[in-house]
């Protein structure tokens, strides 16, 4: 069922009230430790905090947020990985699984888990970001999941490329998407007529995106077979989009000679785009864009003053590396360039760190992290409403109490 239009089922952990000049009034305090996920200055040596609990947003079905001050790896672990569902999560055995690719193909098929790892496969980090993450920055609020920073993760996948079931389908000419359909469905009662009713989740890719080599049908998960949660048997991973395009559970493959105009292409996922006149249409979303997030500190954390602490976070950008950060200690008045790990990964995540020396006097100062792409696209630092409630990259303001 569409963000846009599920009543939520969500368990919220308790909020503090904060002054209503806070940069982000109504931040709540989902998953945010005073436990500091790195040895910073007042950590006693040697200590070893745990790491906050992940954070149900909702609990039929299971969408559980990464919290994303305890980031401290490239890699994500499997059972701190954000989980997005629209619907409950099928029961799925992988010596019944069975997947159809048809269409507007030359030669339809269907094959089974074990033939589908027969067909070889390649390994591919990638990161996968939730289109809604940080929807609880956007103003007016908005009726979807209310995601913080964590709807998002770095993760090593296996799997076959969609690109060798084309081929042995035999993509027809005149073909311009393809679809990708899960095992999972429900029904949808949308705002305004007509309601789509019972469907299952689908999206599509172009059918140029489908035929590159990263794009997989995916078993493993660092290493380990997928979790029900994650897609098992079988997920898509469109790596550089946003996750609505992996689609978990995989069942279909469907090859058109014309756009697809499924719910979630059409309504959901979709932003406006202006003609030569203004005048708006809905159009999917797809490629991830430019942006960072600070993990630590995180939001209205307490820390020391006259002392140094160390900034940390992380910036992406869909198919291109990072190729800057920069950090404001005086809410957007300065910035100053962040290290950057030395390890480029376009497709991936790339975490920075910056040594703050904090005001000698106890205050209220506001963080934010700007990251440009090896492309020289920038963050945004305002808010592009025509993205209606996805593709949350403007620059993000972080409130931290010097004391």
């Amino acid at each position: 069922m569409s963000e846009a239009n599920r009543p939520l089922k969500t368990i919220l952990l308790p909020r503090r009230s904060f002054l209503k000049a806070a940069t982000v009034a109504t931040w709540p305090l989902l998953g945010v430790s005073t436990g500091l996920a790195h040895a910073e200055p007042g950590t006693p040596e040697g200590s070893s905090p745990a790491a906050p609990a992940m954070i149900t947003r909702q609990v039929h079905p299971p969408n559980i947020e990464f919290p994303f001050s305890s980031l401290d790896s490239f890699i994500t672990p499997t059972e701190r990985f954000y989980i997005r569902s629209h619907f409950p999560t099928p029961e799925l055995a992988a010596d019944q699984w069975k997947l159809r690719v048809e269409g507007h193909v030359e030669r339809p098929f269907e094959l089974g888990y074990d033939e589908l790892r027969k067909l070889g496969s390649v390994d591919q980090t990638a990161l996968l970001e939730c289109a809604g993450n940080s929807r609880i920055f956007l103003k007016p609020p908005q009726i979807g999941v209310r995601w913080e920073q964590g709807a998002v993760g770095n993760a090593k996948w296996t799997g076959t490329p969609l690109s060798l079931l084309l081929a042995r389908a035999g993509v027809k000419p005149g073909a311009v998407d393809v679809i990708l359909e899960g095992y999972d469905k429900g029904r949808i009662e949308a705002p305004s007529p007509p309601s789509p009713g019972e469907i299952h989740f689908a999206r599509s890719l172009p059918l140029a995106k489908a035929q590159e080599p990263q794009v997989l049908l995916a078993w493993k998960m660092n290493g380990e077979e997928l979790t029900p949660d994650h897609g098992y048997p079988v997920r898509a991973i469109v790596a550089g989009w946003y996750g609505m395009a992996s689609i978990k559970w995989l069942k279909r493959i469907i090859v058109t000679d014309k756009p697809f105009d499924g719910y979630f292409q059409t309504f959901s996922y979709s932003m406006w785009r202006r003609d030569e006149r203004g005048v708006p249409s809905l159009a999917p979303i797809g490629p991830i864009d430019v942006k960072s997030q600070i993990a630590r500190p995180a939001a209205y954390e307490v820390v020391p003053q006259g002392s140094r602490y160390r900034v940390f976070g992380a910036a992406w950008s869909g198919n291109t590396d990072i190729a800057k950060v920069e950090i404001s200690t005086d809410g957007g008045v300065t910035w100053n360039v962040a290290t950057l790990d030395a390890k480029a990964a376009p497709l991936s995540w790339r975490l920075f760190n910056f040594d703050w020396q904090t005001p000698q006097r106890a205050s209220r100062v506001t963080l934010m992290a700007r990251a440009t792409d090896a492309l020289g696209r920038a963050q945004a630092m305002e808010r592009d409403h025509d993205r209606r409630d996805t593709m949350i990259t403007h620059v993000q303001s972080i409130p931290v109490f010097v004391r």
